[in-house]
């Protein structure tokens, strides 16, 4: 009898890719074009191995990813970081590849309808095209497309996901190309019991495909679900320097899960992520003094030593 995904063992290395210069961003108010780059800059300082910086999306649908290609240029490319762009369609991935030295372009569709007609304006099977547009641009330029399944695990206007419609999509995204799929909790009604299941579907299905999950804070639960996703096998995660993130098309989500506390989480269970843990910290910092307002994850509070209570404490 085989032992159950709770029984193996953890990983030895995590990777964590950082969105919150982008995911995190695109839920407050715009920023200045130096503010973001120095963001990025921080954020690839504390060791950060892969950042997704910017968004080539519409500046009128989501202001505060406006001028993209300028807060590129003012980034500085650290060696070893792996640095990523958000592309809506053939135009937005042209424009990724004009400001040039991405490693990947992440495109990106829903798993039901409703979200993908509140979000981008069309059918899942219309951005599966736009997917397949932007899968031909990074070819050309030699650049791979990943893709993120946005509310892979439930839907705000039509309620719960199946999860084989995930699996069948993300086969498909494969089949056209995609070097990578993410799974995104995009509004945060995922369950430990529920991620679990889905990671283990994945890696029967799509074993050689590498998964990434991204998951939002709404109920307090987003760090009971990478831990299951993590015992279930996945090793990739999204996660948001303070905690920030939201989407403005989920009405309510939260924001995605803290990278300092998941760097401590990850310590804490022996499981490397390469991540410097004070210079994440002073990242943090840097970051609450340009949004103008307390970032809510724990250790931005506590500092490092939320790591562990005294003892009798």
């Amino acid at each position: 009898m085989g032992s159950s995904p709770t029984d193996r063992e953890l990983p030895t290395r995590v990777t964590i890719r950082e969105v919150g210069p982008r995911d995190g961003l695109q839920a407050e108010k715009p920023l200045p074009v130096r503010a973001r780059a120095s963001m990025i800059d921080a954020l690839g300082a504390a060791g950060v191995s892969k950042i997704e910086a910017v968004s080539f999306v519409s500046p009128r649908a989501v202001p505060a990813m406006a001028d993209a290609a300028e807060v590129w240029a003012r980034t500085t490319k650290r060696k070893g970081v792996a640095y990523s762009a958000l592309v809506p369609n053939r135009r937005g991935a042209e424009e990724a590849v004009s400001a040039g030295d991405f490693a990947s372009l992440q495109a990106f569709l829903s798993a039901s309808d409703g979200y993908n007609q509140k979000n981008v304006g069309k059918t899942v099977e219309e951005s599966i095209m736009d997917v397949i547009d932007v899968v031909a641009v990074g070819r050309s330029a030699a650049i791979p497309v990943e893709c993120t399944i946005s509310v892979a695990f439930g839907d705000p206007f039509e309620g719960d996901v199946p999860a084989e419609r995930v699996i069948v999509l993300a086969k498909r995204l494969v089949e056209v190309g995609v070097a990578g799929i993410s799974l995104g909790d995009t509004i945060g009604m995922a369950t430990p019991a529920q991620v679990e299941r889905m990671v283990v579907s994945f890696r029967d299905r799509l074993a050689n495909v590498p998964l990434n999950l991204h998951f939002h804070d709404t109920r307090s639960t987003a760090m009971a679900n990478l831990l299951a996703a993590l015992r279930a096998g996945a090793t990739e995660f999204d996660a948001s320097v303070g905690g920030l993130g939201g989407s403005p098309f989920a009405p309510g989500a939260g924001g995605n899960v803290a990278t300092e506390d998941l760097v401590i989480s990850m310590k804490d269970l022996g499981v490397e992520t390469g991540v410097h843990l004070g210079r994440l910290l002073d990242a943090a910092r840097l970051v609450e003094s340009l949004i103008g307002h307390p970032l809510a994850s724990a250790a931005s509070k506590a500092g490092s030593s939320a790591r562990r209570p005294r003892e009798g404490g």
